[in-house]
């Protein structure tokens, strides 16, 4: 069993991440941006295995911070980059973390020579700027894999270019030391649904859901979404936690890119799921898993499970 370091591993989906970590029997630290508020971790405690979980205070665009968390650690797992779909300063709040902290990350790598995996958990905009619309150059019927060369939209929004731009580092930098000692390895989930474990009320995937459970946008981005019926490509969470898991402890898949989703249907019917109801259309194949599914060793499951189990809001 290794040591783990899971930065974010308290957040909707580092919480599932860190679950499994501690089911498989793995030491696990996990970093939090603030220890005085235990409200925001304390869940983890109820997850099982707690005596081999420990919490510590990080700031990963901190280099020194960051290095004395990881410093017994072989896996390193990097989901703490902050999920806002608003922001008031978006340099401050998304480019500034998102990309300091990748940056960081890499030099770990070039560092610690203990050191098995780094893996970052990206998103579907690394990808594709423009999700859930399709990008502007490719047919509306294209399926995404990992082929496909992504793409910028800069005018989308700043969260979906914060992972572009740092999923643009870690590409460059595997290509710049290819005989880097640790093995690196990205996964770029789709919109990830399911409860989450903890009842913290910041946290955006939970938020998404419960505004398309209701029907009713909190701002005009997301009201352009429900005007137009627009398609998102989801992902369980549990599937989100295995796939981080696998691809983490398995050996050979240095500079992959893993594509985490399932099916892709409108809004209108991933409202009628989250209310329990049955949708009126039927779901598509927009982002491919293929590569996940056959390299990972596991299958994604259908979304309406975790949809009709939703029970915020």
């Amino acid at each position: 069993m290794k040591n783990v370091g899971i930065t974010g591993g308290a957040g909707f989906i580092g919480s599932y991440i860190t679950r499994i970590f501690l089911k498989k029997g793995h030491k696990v630290k996990v970093s939090v941006t603030n220890l005085s508020k235990s409200n925001k971790y304390e869940h983890l405690f109820d997850l099982g295995n707690e005596d081999n979980l420990s919490i510590k205070e990080v700031n990963v665009q901190n280099m020194d911070s960051l290095r004395n968390f990881a410093y017994d650690c072989e896996i390193m797992v990097h989901c703490g980059t902050p999920f806002k779909l608003g922001v008031e300063d978006a340099k401050r709040d998304l480019y500034e973390p998102t990309i300091q902290g990748t940056e960081n990350f890499l030099q770990l790598a070039k560092e610690n020579k203990d050191l098995f995996k780094i893996l970052f958990v990206a998103s579907v905009a690394a990808f594709n700027t423009s999700f859930p619309y399709p990008a502007a150059h490719r047919d509306p019927g294209h399926i995404y894999t990992e082929k496909d060369e992504p793409y910028l939209d800069e005018a989308n929004i700043p969260y979906a270019q914060a992972k572009y731009y740092a999923d643009q580092i870690v590409r460059k930098f595997i290509d710049k030391y290819p005989e880097i000692g640790a093995e690196i390895v990205t996964v770029s989930p789709v919109t990830v649904m399911g409860n989450p474990l903890s009842s913290r009320e910041d946290s955006t995937s939970v938020g998404l859901q419960q505004i398309i459970k209701s029907g009713r946008a909190s701002d005009p981005f997301l009201q352009t979404l429900f005007n137009d019926d627009v398609e998102f490509a989801l992902v369980d969470v549990e599937d989100v936690a295995e796939g981080v898991y696998r691809a983490a402890t398995m050996t050979g898949n240095h500079g992959k890119n893993y594509l985490f989703t399932s099916e892709s249907w409108k809004v209108s019917d991933i409202s009628r799921m989250l209310n329990g109801k049955s949708p009126k259309g039927k779901p598509k194949t927009v982002y491919s898993n293929d590569l996940a599914e056959q390299e990972l060793g596991f299958k994604f499951k259908p979304v309406k499970r975790p949809l009709h189990k939703f029970s915020i809001g």
